[in-house]
């Protein structure tokens, strides 16, 4: 399915490019349908390949092994991207995909913006005290100063926008308590035809990035009490060592860091069921294809978890407040025969989400703000109707 796109003027504008998670898959969905060039703060070739080809691409190579200073590069290139008409002045249409690739936002840029917000940046807003405990002493104040830069700029940039819209009534809220823009929701899509059933084998699968918002280091645990069951954790991130340090030599854990999408398509096939715990969660693509494959989910009934898995129908949700003991419940109780009894009502809540619904919604959308602002005489929408 490709969206309309004939004047070729569209830029989608994301933070950068380093792994292959639920943000990723939706800039990669766009790009592909919309037919657009991207700008990237940088882009990681071992994990993205050729995906999106060298003529579309904008890469503003602000890479850095240091996290604050690796921030802070991407916040000045999108900063200077912002400055310069001729390049995303020149786009008639801008998606920015991205918290940090909104400081390329201007008033001055003729045609339309619009703001795909995944979250606002988590570390300005509701768990900026648990951020800055994780940090060492010395790059607290980093980063202390890094937010009072950005968060004006941020939210100026956001309000600023032609439209803002959020991938879940979760963001949605959390765009109108701490920025103060009402926004619309357009779930993010979930390619059915590659995440589907495949099979049943005796494994659970998390598919979370190793972080600690992410709290894979709980399932991890949990299954370290059950030598009878077999987790595969499909990712990795900045706990990776200490996860594997954790799990040590145990028989019934296996790490296979991150997978290319028909990878852990095939993982995620074959699986029992899915387990997803993170903390109050923004969408959450991971439990949608979890369900496109058949399978059910073991999730954590807060933020958009909520929006996506039907405790005791799609999966089981844990209470926010869970415990290990409440990890190894839940994995006991998810029998292959349990499992495989909620596999109907998976794919048709999976169905849902689907990526021509996604599509559907964002070309309508960019249709009608190009109906809105083709009153400006540089709109390359005059006259469409």
């Amino acid at each position: 399915m490709k969206l309309h796109n004939t004047d070729k003027k569209i830029l989608l504008l994301y933070d950068f490019l380093a792994v292959r998670g639920g943000a990723e898959r939706v800039l990669l969905t766009l790009y592909q349908a919309l037919d657009a060039h991207v700008c990237v703060g940088f882009v990681s070739r071992d994990s993205f390949g050729d995906e999106i080809s060298a003529r579309d691409l904008i890469d503003l190579k602000a890479q850095s092994r240091f996290g604050p200073v690796k921030i802070a590069r991407v916040l000045g290139a999108f900063s200077r991207v912002g400055k310069n008409r001729k390049t995303a002045g020149s786009y008639t249409t801008r998606i920015y995909a991205g918290s940090y690739s909104v400081l390329a936002f201007s008033r001055d840029h003729p045609g339309q913006s619009i703001y795909y917000c995944h979250t606002p940046p988590r570390f300005m807003y509701d768990l900026r005290e648990m951020y800055m405990g994780q940090l060492p002493f010395w790059q607290r104040p980093l980063v202390a100063g890094l937010r009072r830069w950005l968060l004006p700029r941020y939210e100026a940039a956001v309000k600023g926008m032609d439209c803002v819209v959020a991938n879940s009534e979760n963001v949605r809220r959390r765009l109108k308590r701490y920025v103060g823009v009402d926004a619309r929701v357009i779930h993010p899509p979930v390619d059915t035809r590659m995440f589907r059933w495949l099979g049943q084998k005796d494994y659970f699968l998390s598919t979370a990035r190793l972080e600690p918002l992410k709290r894979v280091d709980r399932i991890v645990l949990a299954f370290l009490d059950m030598p009878d069951q077999h987790l595969v954790v499909a990712s990795g991130g900045s706990d990776e060592e200490l996860l594997r340090t954790m799990a040590g030599d145990a028989p019934n854990i296996r790490f296979t860091g991150w997978q290319r999408d028909i990878e852990l398509a095939t993982l995620t096939g074959n699986a029992r069921a899915t387990i997803y715990l993170p903390l109050d969660e923004d969408f959450g693509m991971s439990p949608v294809e979890s369900m496109a494959a058949g399978k059910p989910v073991i999730g954590v009934a807060e933020g958009g978890i909520l929006e996506t898995v039907v405790d005791g129908k799609t999966g089981v949700l844990l209470h926010p407040d869970f415990t290990i003991e409440d990890i190894r419940d839940a994995v006991k109780e998810m029998t292959a025969s349990r499992a495989l009894s909620m596999r109907p009502a998976c794919e048709a809540r999976a169905s849902m989400f689907t990526r021509e619904r996604f599509l559907d919604s964002m070309e309508k959308l960019i249709l009608r703000l190009g109906c809105k602002v083709s009153d400006r005489p540089d709109s390359c929408f005059q006259g469409r109707e």
